[in-house]
C-alpha cells in the first residue's frame, strides 16, 4: 500500500508540475527574470502549494509517526556549512541558466526531450560527485 500511495503521489505532483508550467523552462526563465520581462504566474503555483501544504505539515509535525512509515526521515544535519551553501549556489545557477530544479526536470523526462534528459543525466552525476567531496564530519 506505502509504494502504490508513493506512486500516486508522485504521477499527482509531476501532473501538477506540468499543468501549472514548471516544466517549462522559459516560463521558469521568465519568472526568475525580475529585471526583464517578469511572469509572475509561477507565483500562484508556489502560493497554491503553500495553501496545501502549510495546513498539513501543522497537522502532522505533532503526529508521532507518518501514515506510511514508522518514522519522518528528517535531516540529522542542521548547521549551514560551506557544502550546503554552495550546493545552493549550484542549484540557482542551474535553474536560472536553463528553467529546471531537480523535480521538474524529473517530470519532463515524459517528454522524451533530449535537452531534458541531458539535465537530468548531468544532475545525477553531479548528485553522485558530491558524494565525493569532504564533509564536516569526515574533515
Amino acid at each position: 500500500m506505502k509504494n502504490l500511495v508513493g506512486m500516486f503521489a508522485g504521477i499527482l505532483f509531476g501532473a501538477g508540475l506540468a499543468l501549472s508550467g514548471m516544466t517549462d523552462t522559459q516560463k521558469v526563465i521568465g519568472f526568475l527574470d525580475f529585471f526583464g520581462a517578469w511572469d509572475i504566474t509561477l507565483m500562484f503555483v508556489m502560493g497554491g502549494g503553500l495553501l496545501v501544504s502549510f495546513p498539513v505539515y501543522q497537522y502532522m509535525k505533532n503526529k508521532p509517526r507518518p501514515v506510511f512509515d514508522e518514522d519522518f526521515h528528517l535531516p540529522s544535519k542542521t548547521i549551514i556549512d560551506k557544502r550546503l551553501i554552495g550546493g545552493a549556489i549550484l542549484f540557482g545557477i542551474g535553474w536560472a541558466l536553463y528553467g529546471y530544479c531537480s523535480g521538474p526536470a524529473i517530470s519532463s523526462l515524459a517528454y522524451g526531450d533530449m535537452n531534458s534528459i541531458i539535465f537530468v543525466v548531468t544532475m545525477a552525476a553531479g548528485m553522485l560527485l558530491s558524494k565525493l567531496l569532504p564533509t564536516a564530519d569526515k574533515a
